[in-house]
């Protein structure tokens, strides 16, 4: 059994959100602690509830499932259903879920586990950083008490994919990603015991793109008519249609199981340390991720992005994650 990294999972599930779910579901190498929900691809509270199916799915129901922030902190609220399609899944339907929401918030699911289990919880957050902006606002020893932390966000030496400079999570509330990567900042200048988070951006995201060949290879696994394969195909198809009417290509850019992946194994990337901040008030650039490259600024590295993957190892993992805890799952009802 691999040493196993305890995670919680930050998300606004729509489509991609749900395989890193199922990716992390099916990882030997992750403790799933929790996952909180915070508004993005979706409502916050739509993005709850398809949590909870996808973790019935996976079998994983007893995952606590936290409702988080379900407005920005300063901006109007913004969700994505050309993307991820009206409820987040694209065309796939599940059972309503089973359990119930956990009684804490997001943001204090979030403390309170980290203050339970200083430095061994990894945080990733795949949708808008707003659950853990006000977390930081709570407990701003939070750099300290997380093991790690990584997330899927920014376009950093990419164009963007809302606006031509930015990304989907980090455009929906900049200022709370302002907040939590000027925290790191701050945290990691005076504590050398502080790591700085690991950014997944559109420049290595979108170098992870599943094909129909690769959901044909899972379907060879662990056969069309099985659960997850179901889901995977309806929901993708979506997602692909989407792809071919805007990028010009039938697939699907999986960001956040990369991310996941990555956090889980940091030798599928190859980072650069670099200085980000974010703006929050340009008429053309809010929500642009401004990394220092060339070091003008004087300013110390704050995160870790990723500037190369292993996109073809990825691919082959999350299908054989998936398809393992497909197969492992082959026999239940739905």
């Amino acid at each position: 059994m691999p040493q196993r990294t305890p995670i919680i999972l930050d998300v606004d599930t729509g489509i991609d959100d749900s395989l890193a779910l199922l990716y992390a579901a099916g990882s030997e190498d992750a403790e799933l602690v929790a996952a909180t929900c915070v508004f993005g691809n979706t409502e916050a509270a739509t993005a709850a509830r398809n949590t909870q199916m996808i973790l019935e799915l996976a079998g994983r129901g007893d995952v606590e499932v936290a409702l988080g922030c379900e407005q920005l902190l300063h901006r109007p609220l913004r969700t994505a259903p050309e993307t991820h399609g009206p409820l987040g899944l694209g065309h796939a339907e599940l059972p309503a879920p089973r359990g119930s929401l956990s009684p804490r918030s997001g943001p204090d699911l979030i403390v309170a586990e980290a203050r339970s289990r200083p430095g061994e919880i990894t945080l990733i957050t795949l949708g808008p950083l707003t659950n853990l902006a006000v977390a930081l606002e709570r407990e701003p020893d939070l750099p300290r008490l997380l093991g790690g932390y990584a997330l899927m966000g920014g376009a950093y030496r990419a164009s963007g994919n809302t606006t031509p400079t930015t990304e989907w999570n980090i455009h929906c509330d900049p200022d709370a990603a302002r907040a939590v990567f000027r925290a790191w900042g701050a945290a990691a200048a005076t504590n050398p015991a502080v790591s700085r988070p690991l950014a997944l951006g559109l420049d290595v995201t979108e170098q992870g793109i599943f094909l129909p060949s690769h959901l044909e290879r899972l379907t060879v696994r662990a056969g069309a008519a099985n659960p997850i394969v179901r889901y995977m195909t309806d929901a993708l198809r979506f997602y692909m249609e989407f792809h071919e009417r805007y990028d010009g290509f039938y697939g699907a850019f999986v960001h956040d199981p990369m991310a996941v992946a990555a956090t889980l194994d940091r030798t599928l990337v190859r980072t650069e340390a670099v200085h980000v901040d974010v703006e929050t008030s340009g008429d053309l650039t809010a929500g642009m991720t401004v990394a220092d490259w060339r070091h003008l600024t004087g300013q110390a590295p704050n995160l870790d992005v990723a500037v190369e993957a292993d996109a073809s190892t990825f691919l082959d993992r999350l299908i054989d994650r998936i398809g393992g805890l497909a197969v492992a799952r082959s026999g239940m009802a739905l």
